[in-house]
């Protein structure tokens, strides 16, 4: 049985990442509250996107308030990482770097329209 892992994503504008995560990255679209939240899942993924007026958005008691970016990301594989590149840049999606190789596979790190980083990673043939 797979278990939901949840993660949270602070973004800017819940409608434009409803649709860059479900047109570009194949997630499905669970619930809407937008403009404040809303939630999408790819296999055991439920990504909670969180807009400013959501309750995650709220300022800390130091005042900080919550917002998107950062390096922390999720992390999606993928079969063919050179035709995911090549089908994500023609449809004008945003990279933060080229593919990078090592021991144990390639990735890429790609960036929602609020600034968030997902990396698609290849694993190495073995």
């Amino acid at each position: 049985m797979s278990e939901t892992v949840n993660v949270r994503y602070m973004v800017d504008d819940v409608e434009a990442a409803i649709a860059w995560y479900t047109t570009h990255l194949g997630f499905s679209l669970l619930s809407s509250y937008a403009p404040a939240f809303a939630d999408v899942q790819r296999g055991a993924l439920r990504l909670l996107l969180s807009g400013p007026t959501s309750s995650a958005g709220r300022p800390m008691p130091d005042s900080v308030k919550p917002g998107p970016g950062g390096w922390n990301r999720i992390h999606l594989l993928v079969d063919d990482l050179n035709a995911e590149v090549e089908r994500l840049r023609r449809a004008g999606v945003m990279f933060r770097n080229d593919i990078v190789t090592g021991p144990g596979g390639a990735q890429i790190l790609l960036i929602d329209p609020s600034g968030n980083v997902v990396e698609l990673f290849q694993p190495a043939r073995r």
